[in-house]
């Protein structure tokens, strides 16, 4: 239940919904780091994934963030390498939208179709981390950064959702599901302009 009060709260909250600033502002670890947590769009997203990997459980738990994480370190490289990808503010926005609903509908799913569909959502979000690097600045820095706080958002979001599913008892997985619809809802709000 905090959980869904802080999630309401987050969503209500007034806020940068997108964190993407431009180009020229963003270098090394901190920025990085900063990146993900600084824009609604991304949060969303990120914890949205931790809620999917625990309502498939299994080898999903761990499967499902990994393939994100690793193939937003390929959109990053697309991206710092100004590989033109088309939409991407649209697909981040779109991601906690269809991974959300994938939680809601809470059934089951082969972990690699799972896994393609975190990962093609991914590749926008680290396009979006690598287009907006200076030229000047060391990726790797950066890019551990932006790695360590998405691993900490889905991280973040397994968590929540095992406790408050733990703490709900046989009602637990009705309640991930529940919160993969909110992050749905959310992720809506945000290509409406509500969020």
């Amino acid at each position: 239940m905090r959980f869904l009060l802080a999630l309401a709260i987050l969503a209500l909250s007034p806020t940068l919904a997108f964190a993407h600033t431009g180009a020229g502002h963003a270098a090394g670890f901190f920025h990085g780091f900063e990146h993900p947590i600084g824009g609604l769009d991304h949060v969303l997203a990120m914890v949205a994934v931790g809620v999917f990997a625990y309502v498939l459980g299994g080898r999903a738990l761990w499967l499902v963030p990994l393939s994100f994480v690793g193939m937003m370190v390929v959109g990053f490289a697309l991206g710092l390498a100004q590989v033109d990808m088309p939409f991407v503010e649209l697909g981040i926005a779109l991601s906690s939208v269809v991974i959300g609903a994938a939680a809601a509908m809470g059934r089951p799913m082969p972990v690699a179709l799972a896994m393609g569909m975190v990962g093609a959502f991914a590749v926008f979000h680290g396009h979006a981390h690598g287009a907006e690097m200076p030229a000047d600045s060391s990726g790797l820095t950066y890019a551990a950064g932006f790695v360590a706080a998405t691993a900490l958002l889905h991280l973040s979001g397994l968590a929540a959702t095992a406790g408050i599913a733990k703490g709900i008892g046989r009602y637990g997985k009705f309640a991930a599901q529940i919160a993969g619809g909110l992050f749905a809802l959310g992720g809506a709000g945000l290509l409406a302009g509500w969020l």
